[in-house]
């Protein structure tokens, strides 16, 4: 994470002009560069230009400094457009996903006093200044009870609600101006999708109801351990849970076969009790949402700011979805597609085709009865890739119903993590019982 403090712009008008004044910066340095290699009797490239590494920093620097626009735009363009963003972005807006600037002192004070008083230190016996991670939204601070259990402070940035749709626009803005996007691309849906779960991940309260209802959810099945609330010490803008110890998901790669296998699935049923019993989805693919606690087997779930609640309608139109594709059967495939919302406006042949075929890709772990080996496949990769050929080629993909583009983008995580943690999992096996009801 890291270690430079700076005080987060409130104003939108304070937050435009930084990113102006950034584009002047880079468009300088575009025309200084140009005109020295010109003088060399080069001929220099507008993109080489653009794609210094003096350039990159400036922009990585600034999008930090925007934090939550930036990191949520980053995530979704990172899991939209895959392999055909630049290097350089990729590069960013993976430092993005799990960087960006802590608050300075005084604005957490300020935070603090008005969300819990003035008096507000009486609620802890001891509470660290230093964050333990700052995400898109807020930051994470560990404190302790007066009876001296720890606790995980989640603390919002000032001001982040109130410029959250001119900060999506902005850094549209800055990535066109910078040339990391490609021309092609309609990016559109993508900032609309940023507003919304922005939005909705800006208010505490509602994250709170959603991590007590997986508590709810869970509370008998021990192989997760999930943060207790405290209710009394919770407002929009601040959260305060139990801390709850655990390594990083991704070091399971130190751990045997069967550790990681029996991890994914875990993580794979859980995935299908959320789509078919809760109808409740933690939509979030990030990997460090996990971790895991090796002495019990047990799998940490953190972060519930982005779970969506699915219709009764949906479940049993992706139940239907998942059978079809087993089946190979196109027609049933279809129907159970528009069940769910797709194919509700004009659509060619050509693009059905397309869609379809897609579907069918990623239903790929299911199709057998066996265990897939997600560590010797490019099976995200190939669907990360013909998604966005959709949406630059066929110019369908960017319009499917949103539940369908968040419970899909979950699923890419998982296979994402699957095939990071080389584990090999009898998918199909964990979907059965669901399929026969």
């Amino acid at each position: 994470m890291s270690d430079k403090s700076a005080k987060l712009p409130r104003q939108p008008l304070a937050r435009l002009g930084g990113l102006a004044s950034l584009a002047g910066r880079v468009a300088g340095s575009v025309l200084l560069n140009g005109a020295k290699q010109l003088a060399q009797g080069q001929s220099p490239k507008a993109r080489d230009l653009l794609l210094t590494p003096a350039n990159l920093k400036r922009v990585s620097d600034k999008l930090a400094q925007l934090r939550g626009a930036a990191m949520k735009v980053g995530q979704l363009l990172s899991m939209d457009a895959g392999d055909l963003l630049p290097a350089e972005l990729t590069e960013i807006l993976a430092r993005l996903r799990s960087n960006a600037n802590p608050m300075l002192p005084k604005e957490l004070a300020m935070v603090l006093r008005t969300e819990l008083g003035e008096q507000w230190q009486q609620h802890f016996s001891q509470f660290s200044f230093a964050p333990l991670a700052a995400a898109s939204i807020g930051q994470v601070h560990l404190a302790h009870h007066d009876n001296g259990s720890k606790l995980a402070v989640k603390v919002q940035y000032p001001g982040i609600g109130q410029s959250i749709d001119s900060d999506v626009d902005n850094v549209a803005m800055l990535l066109k101006l910078s040339g990391l996007l490609p021309d092609a691309m309609n990016y559109q849906s993508v900032l609309n999708e940023a507003k919304l779960q922005l939005h909705q991940e800006a208010d505490y309260l509602q994250e709170a109801a959603y991590l007590q209802r997986y508590r709810d959810l869970l509370a008998d099945d021990n192989q997760f351990v999930l943060p207790e609330l405290y209710p009394q010490l919770c407002t929009s803008k601040l959260m305060t849970m139990s801390f709850v110890e655990g390594v990083p998901i991704e070091s399971l790669m130190q751990h045997s076969q069967q550790v990681r296998d029996q991890a994914m699935t875990q993580l794979f049923t859980l995935l299908f009790r959320e789509i078919f019993e809760f109808r409740l989805v933690q939509t979030d693919p990030n990997f460090a949402n996990y971790l895991y606690q090796p002495e019990h087997a047990q799998l940490v779930l953190l972060d519930f700011g982005a779970c969506r609640d699915y219709s009764e309608a949906i479940s049993q139109g992706y139940r239907q979805l998942l059978s079809a594709t087993i089946t190979n059967d196109l027609a049933g495939i279809e129907a159970a597609m528009r069940q769910i919302g797709f194919f509700s406006q004009d659509i060619l042949p050509e693009q059905k085709q397309a869609i379809l075929a897609l579907v069918q890709l990623i239903s790929e772990p299911v199709q057998s009865d066996a265990a897939y080996t997600f560590g010797q496949t490019d099976l995200a990769q190939r669907v990360r890739k013909a998604a966005t050929a959709l949406s630059l080629q066929q110019n369908y993909w960017h319009t499917p119903p949103i539940a369908a583009v968040f419970l899909h983008r979950k699923m890419a995580g998982l296979y994402l993590l699957a095939a990071r943690l080389q584990a090999n999992v009898n998918v199909r096996q964990l979907l059965n019982p669901y399929l026969s009801e």
